[in-house]
Parts: C-alpha cells; sequence; structure tokens
C-alpha cells in the first residue's frame, strides 16, 4: 500500500515541477547526437563494462503504480545492487494511478521532466506523440550505448516494429516479458454439469448450443430452480468462433494478411445471428446489457449453487469462488467453417511499448540509456518482473529458477507487486532462456501456460498495436467514438430484435456516412507503417 508520505512527496514533487522548469529548461538538452552531449562525455562516463561512472550520478526515475501500491518495490535486492554497481543513484518519484491524470498534465505544462520514465501506464502513444520536444529519439543511442536491447531486438523483430513512431524513430523502449501465454482468455465450463447431465465437452458452436439448452432446461446444479445461466457476457469472446479474434478491441482483424474491419463482415453478420437466436431462446443472460462488473460476478460467486455454465477466463480460479473446482478450460469451439479461433497472440502475449523513456530535461542521456540496458538481461528481467533472486525467486544448482512460496496471507501475484516493477519497466527474457524458468503448474502463472497448451496453436494473429502520426490522433477520437458506439448499439439491438437481415443494408450505410471510409484508411495506413519496419 502507499503511505500517505509517499503520495505527498510525489504530488509535492509534481507540483514544485512548474517552478523547476525555471531552474532547468529545455533548450540547450534536445537532440540526439550522443558525442556531442557534453555532460556524459566527461572523463567520468565509461561506454563500456561497470561501473557506468566513476564519479556518482543522479539520475530522477518517474513511475506510475496502480492505486496505493507504494514503493516497496525500490528495496528489490537488484535494484540495490544496480545502484552499487553502476554508480548511478535513482531518486524514484513513484505516483499513483488515482490521480495521474492530474498529475501528468502538470509535469506535462511544466516543460522539465524527470531524467527517466518508466512504465506504459505514465504516457501513451498520444501523450509521446503530441510533446515530441520532451523525448529524446533513442535510435542512436540503442545502436551506441545499449548492446542488450539491440540484441534483443535483433533476435525478436517486433520489438522494434511496436516502438517505432510514425516518423519512423524511436522515443520509447520495449518489453517483452517471461513465461506470458499465446492465449487471452479460454472457454471454461462447468464439468459437474456436464456429468451429471451425460453430455461429452462441446466441440463446435452446434454442439455449444445443445449444451446451452440443456443446461438451461434440466436443472444441472440441482436446486429444483430454473436459475441457470448458460453464459452471461458480452464481448468478442462469444463469437470468437466467427473468425473474430479482436484481441485489442478496435473493431479490426488481420485477414489473409490484411486489416479488416469486421463489424461489416459476412463473418460478423452471422456471428449476430447466432447470439439473436442464443438470447431469443433464453440461453445468454437477460441483464446482459444492464448488469455492471459487480452483478456479474455476483452470479459467478452465487452463494447457494452454481448458476453460470460456460464463460471465458484467463483461469478458471479467478472469478468463480468456492465453485472454482467445478469448472474446466477447454479446447476452443469450432466455428461454421471448421477452424478454431483463439484470441491471443502466436508471438505470445507479452511485448509492450512505452515502458521507458529518456527525456530531453535529462543532463545525462549516455547514463541513462546504458543504465536502461542493464534492465535487458534474462536475470534482471526476471527479477524485474517477480521479485529478487534470494528473495521472490530460487536459482538452482542447474541454472534452473522456480518462485518462492509468497508469505502466508498474501497472494503470490500480490507478492510479485509488492517486491518488482512487475507488468511495468524494460525487459526482455529470450524464448530460450524461458525453458529455464519452472513454475508450478497449479497456480498463477504456471497454472494459465498450463492451460494455454490447449488453445496455443490457434492463438490468431491480432490487428497489432499500431502507433498513429498527431495529425490521425486528431481525427480518430470523433470517428471512433461515433463508430464503435453505433456498432455497439446495433449489435444490441441485432441481438434482442433480432431482425438482421432486414436491417444489415441501413446499418452498413448508416457506418459509411459517419466516416467508417476514413477510419478504416487510418488503421490501414497504420498497419502499413508497422508492417515496413525492419
Amino acid at each position: 500500500m502507499v503511505q500517505h508520505s509517499n503520495k505527498m512527496t510525489a504530488k509535492k514533487w509534481a507540483m514544485g515541477l512548474l517552478g523547476a522548469a525555471m531552474v532547468f529548461g529545455i533548450a540547450g538538452c534536445g537532440g540526439n547526437n550522443v558525442a556531442n552531449n557534453v555532460e556524459s562525455g566527461t572523463s567520468s562516463y565509461n561506454k563500456e563494462g561497470l561501473p557506468i561512472v566513476n564519479e556518482p550520478v543522479k539520475l530522477k526515475v518517474l513511475t506510475v503504480r496502480w492505486g496505493s501500491m507504494g514503493d516497496t518495490f525500490t528495496q528489490n535486492q537488484w535494484l540495490k545492487d544496480l545502484e552499487k554497481n553502476t554508480n548511478v543513484k535513482i531518486e524514484w518519484q513513484v505516483m499513483s494511478s488515482n490521480d495521474w491524470a492530474e498529475q501528468k498534465s502538470i509535469l506535462l505544462a511544466s516543460g522539465t521532466l524527470p531524467d527517466v520514465i518508466i512504465g506504459n501506464q505514465s504516457f501513451g502513444d498520444s501523450d509521446i506523440v503530441n510533446n515530441l520536444s520532451y523525448f529524446r529519439p533513442l535510435d542512436d543511442y540503442i545502436e551506441q550505448n545499449m548492446p542488450n536491447l539491440k540484441a534483443a531486438m535483433q533476435e525478436t523483430p517486433e520489438m522494434k516494429k511496436i516502438s517505432t513512431f510514425p516518423d519512423g524513430k524511436i522515443y520509447s523502449l520495449p518489453a517483452r516479458l517471461p513465461s506470458r501465454p499465446k492465449s487471452s482468455r479460454q472457454p471454461v465450463i462447468n464439468k459437474v454439469w456436464l456429468d451429471k447431465l451425460g453430455l461429452e465437452v462441446p466441440d463446435t458452436v452446434d454442439e455449444l448450443y445443445s449444451v446451452f439448452k440443456a443446461f438451461k432446461e434440466k436443472d444441472p446444479n440441482g436446486n429444483g430452480k430454473q436459475d441457470e445461466i448458460p453464459y452471461i457476457e458480452l464481448g468478442n469472446d462469444i463469437i470468437s468462433p466467427f473468425g473474430i479474434a479482436d484481441l485489442n478491441n478496435n473493431f479490426m482483424v488481420i485477414k489473409e494478411g490484411n486489416a479488416v474491419f469486421y463489424p461489416t463482415s459476412e463473418e460478423y453478420k452471422k456471428a449476430l445471428e447466432w447470439e439473436n437466436k442464443l438470447y431469443s431462446e433464453g440461453l445468454l443472460d437477460k441483464e446482459l446489457f444492464t448488469q455492471d462488473d459487480t452483478m456479474r460476478s455476483a452470479k459467478f460467486q452465487n452463494p447457494d449453487a452454481p448458476i453460470v455454465g460456460f464463460s471465458y477466463q484467463w483461469t478458471p480460479d479467478a472469478v468463480f469462488g468456492k465453485w472454482s473446482d467445478q469448472y474446466v478450460t477447454i479446447p476452443p469451439i469450432a466455428g461454421p467453417d471448421g477452424n478454431r479461433y483463439t484470441i491471443g497472440n502466436p508471438i505470445g502475449m507479452n511485448l509492450a511499448r512505452n515502458e521507458l523513456l529518456i527525456t530531453t530535461s535529462s543532463k545525462y542521456p549516455e547514463v541513462a540509456a546504458r543504465w536502461a540496458d542493464q534492465f535487458y538481461t534474462n536475470e534482471a528481467s526476471i527479477q524485474n518482473f517477480w521479485g529478487a533472486i534470494g528473495t521472490v525467486i530460487q536459482k538452482n544448482d542447474n541454472n534452473t529458477y522456480t518462485l518462492m512460496d509468497p508469505p502466508n496471507g498474501t497472494s503470490a501475484d500480490a507478492w510479485y507487486w509488492d517486491q518488482s516493477l512487475r507488468d511495468f519497466g524494460p525487459k526482455y527474457v529470450s524464448p530460450s532462456f524461458e525453458k529455464s524458468i519452472v513454475l508450478s503448474p497449479k497456480s498463477g502463472d504456471g497454472l494459465k501456460l498450463e492451460l494455454d497448451k490447449l488453445g496455443s496453436e490457434f492463438a490468431t494473429t491480432p490487428f497489432p498495436n499500431v502507433m498513429y502520426t498527431a495529425e490521425e490522433f486528431q481525427e480518430l477520437p470523433t470517428l471512433t467514438t461515433d463508430i464503435d458506439g453505433y456498432v455497439n448499439t446495433m449489435r444490441a439491438q441485432f441481438i434482442t430484435k433480432g431482425g438482421i437481415d432486414k436491417g444489415w443494408d441501413d446499418y452498413v450505410n448508416q457506418l459509411n456516412k459517419m466516416g467508417l471510409e476514413k477510419l478504416i484508411k487510418i488503421r490501414t495506413d497504420a498497419y502499413s507503417r508497422y508492417t515496413s519496419v525492419k
């Protein structure tokens, strides 16, 4: 938890930035010519080896944490050893996501930023694109000062693709997280219900429909009531068997190498017809469009008897409470075309960008770059994802790594967040190194990897997390607000009232009037830039 004093310190620091701008300024600190940076080019700076500097240098590093997580991660032994070994002293500025939007505005208005920003929760694409003068292009630093990251980008080229901005430069550094699955949420079903009704695990959408009918009509929870809800959620998962594997929730998929807006596709139309059939026969929750997460969670964990038959989840134990043992993860459902589609990514659900920025306010950019490069080794990355070796991770004699048990009363995930940067910050774990990480298949990350075996071979290449220009960012909000809102409204109407065949042409025409062609052009232009990065 964040202590009150930590939050106040962070706030006072952010508020003081306006005054600090008068002291530091950024006019003389811009540019990307590494050799010409006088401050870091002194005899104290070492281009190779450790320490990075002979005389201690202090860097201000800002990161944003969820809610009130606090700064306990700064006591990670690897981070403490890094200070000692590099001679780079870190002044951490740990902000809370609760008030970060306000503090971010103050920070950007000040014109003076800390030396380094860590974590993609701090600044997103539009923040960076619209404030490029505050952030250093990092291409030359990667080439000259960051051999670990340079090697990582050569081994995993997607890291460079996702980090390259529309002007062809890299302003923020990526991460490849360890031991991440290829699949996102997978189908989960109440196996006790299946067994009681003598049913096999459904394999196709037609079989799933038959199972839903049995769940609804035959009282599988045995309480004498017809309170069973075969399926209670609305989203991309339930229509994924129709080839709609939309990982990033932007209504785009990749089909035969092309970017496609699927809400006007024939596959989507068939998916809507299937959803309407389920809804009209009472197989979808009648509160599908009105319930919030709290109401849905209460149904998953209904105290008297399980009432939900089927779902899509990361792991079954995450949502069903005391009924978790009744649910099993199953392979993806085959669609009308006979194929299976898993929402996820064939190269893994493990790449992120905007994990580290070096600002033009920094007087020591080469020092910051070399410091950041220390994070891109295998051992550094696992210690910044779970916790330090000797504290959270045990390094074994055979050069494998296992996770220790968390303290009593603490969940493993909470412990990892307490002990490390976890999801945020620069990291690279080589695919070959992942074989050395031994995780328990019964819980947490290890359980997800075990379940991932059921669907990973069907993980469908998603429309990637592409970059947009400042001009595109100006146009996108209006287009997506109107178009996305209309798509969602009409999906609800088509599901609850039908009339899909009769209303389809009018629906498509209305989307075109809203500027669909312009939206598709922005998306496809961004995709073309993404695929052209070498």
